[in-house]
């Protein structure tokens, strides 16, 4: 699936989708599964599956306390690469892997990519490699043509920004602010404008995650982004109500 052409076909449909984000063997892979069935059912358009890494230096505690759960239980790069596979080829939507550079550099970084064309999957979130340090990675994915998701941050400066977009393909993951993810977010004039210089830097179209947590906060992100980005929220509500309170929230979203 071609990332890009499939963002521009749906949103052709929808203001702005929505992309949500699940650490693979939390609660456990029979859950995982369970859940991106629930979250596919809701009408999610695009997914990230994070494979656990012991130092996951992006995220919040909500999603590293389920990255250490799960390497806890077990969990192991070739049975998210497993599960991420049955999931590419189970729904019709583009899945990304997410994950640290560690876990590809151990894995062989040509060997990895290759995984990932094999099983359907569209592209990767390396939160940890700038493209300075990425060019094994970069060209590897240009090979399999895959999707390197870059991103951006609102200490990225603008000549940063257009720099970053020249190695992106799908989309760019912008970061609504400072910090780890799970952590509150302010959604004010000082972000739409952030977001504006985003949009300035690319033409491709840009998610926001981090700290998204309601309707509310996706509506006020349509117009201003393509793509609403929640996680650590979703994680919340599993470990709060279940699984099945999962696919309510996603619906009650849109």
């Amino acid at each position: 699936m071609e990332l890009e052409s499939y963002l521009q076909r749906k949103l052709k449909e929808k203001d702005i989708l929505l992309m949500t984000h699940i650490v693979l063997g939390y609660p456990s892979f029979k859950e995982s599964f369970q859940i991106i069935e629930k979250m596919v059912a809701a009408g999610v358009d695009i997914m990230e599956l994070q494979i656990p890494f012991s130092e996951p230096i992006a995220d919040g505690p909500v999603i590293l306390r389920a990255n250490q759960k799960a390497l806890e239980s077990g969990a192991t790069i070739q049975d998210c690469l497993s599960l991420a596979q049955k999931a590419a080829e189970t729904f019709d939507i583009p899945f990304l892997i997410m994950t640290y550079y560690n876990i590809l550099y151990k894995y062989g970084v040509s060997e990895f990519t290759a995984k990932m064309a094999s099983s359907s999957i569209t592209g990767a979130i390396i939160p940890d490699l700038p493209p300075e340090e990425g060019s094994t990675y970069l060209t590897c994915m240009e090979k399999s043509n895959l999707a390197p998701i870059m991103i951006f941050s609102p200490t990225t400066t603008s000549d940063r920004m257009q720099y970053l977009a020249d190695f992106a393909k799908g989309f760019i993951y912008c970061i609504a602010r400072k910090g780890v993810t799970g952590e509150k977010t302010t959604f004010s004039n000082k972000l739409s404008d952030y977001l504006s210089g985003c949009h300035n830097a690319t033409s491709l179209p840009i998610a926001v995650g981090f700290g998204i947590k309601d309707r509310q906060d996706i509506q006020f992100l349509k117009g201003k982004a393509e793509i609403a980005v929640i996680g650590s929220q979703t994680i919340r509500i599993m470990e709060q109500d279940g699984i099945k309170a999962v696919e309510d929230f996603i619906l009650s979203l849109q």
